[in-house]
């Protein structure tokens, strides 16, 4: 399968999300990924229900919402009427990980789990075949333009290898300090998905960024 790009919206133009929208509607990218952080989990605050529901009137690419939240068996089927294709909680915030994804499942969206950088993937071998994609943070949530935490290279390769003895159909999603300086090098470990904020919206040419991540190892064999 070839890999997938979602820029991050946290990252866009807030005074003309329009704009960011359209632009990446164009482009070759394949999901808009979207954060959304409570100030409790995380410490920032970001997108409310009804923002993502006008983002979802402006997108022709699925969301792919993280949610960054305590609780958020509490608002799973309003993410998802809001447009959500894609939601993912956080392994850390979720005592019941295994109803939770039942519940993602029941509303027709994608489930995936989230891992923050001190957590290790071990945590979800009993639960990988359920899960539809397994989001690694390479920086501490809450906060874009971190740098990006190199540790998460040798967790993506155990999570790639948990993924094949399991036998799970889960992609392995990294989210945190993603540009085209380590892009090749997450690809080669194992990512499917890669979350680039900054790198793309904050650059010169967005466009091509977007392009550039999405060709990487187009011609070349990974080993």
């Amino acid at each position: 399968m070839k890999h997938l790009v979602a820029p991050s919206v946290l990252a866009a133009d807030f005074s003309n999300l329009k704009k960011d929208f359209d632009l990446v509607n164009q482009s070759n990218a394949d999901w808009f990924h979207v954060d959304v952080m409570d100030g409790q989990f995380v410490p920032n605050i970001s997108f409310g229900m009804s923002i993502i529901k006008t983002m979802h009137g402006m997108a022709e690419k699925p969301l792919d919402v993280h949610l960054m939240i305590l609780q958020p068996e509490k608002y799973i089927e309003q993410f998802r009427e809001c447009g959500a294709e894609v939601i993912t909680v956080h392994y850390e915030a979720c005592p019941h990980l295994h109803r939770t994804i039942q519940q993602i499942h029941a509303t027709g969206a994608q489930a995936g789990v989230a891992l923050n950088p001190h957590t290790p993937v071990s945590v979800l071998e009993n639960i990988i075949e359920y899960i539809d994609l397994v989001c690694i943070m390479s920086v501490n949530p809450g906060f874009g333009g971190q740098k990006f935490i190199y540790e998460t290279l040798p967790k993506v390769k155990k999570l790639k290898d948990m993924i094949i003895v399991k036998n799970s159909k889960a992609k392995i999603e990294i989210d945190g300090g993603v540009g085209l300086q380590n892009a090749e090098s997450l690809l080669k470990a194992g990512a499917d998905v890669l979350v680039a904020g900054s790198a793309v919206f904050k650059a010169d040419d967005p466009l091509d960024v977007i392009s550039r991540l999405k060709n990487i190892g187009k011609d070349t064999l990974f080993v």
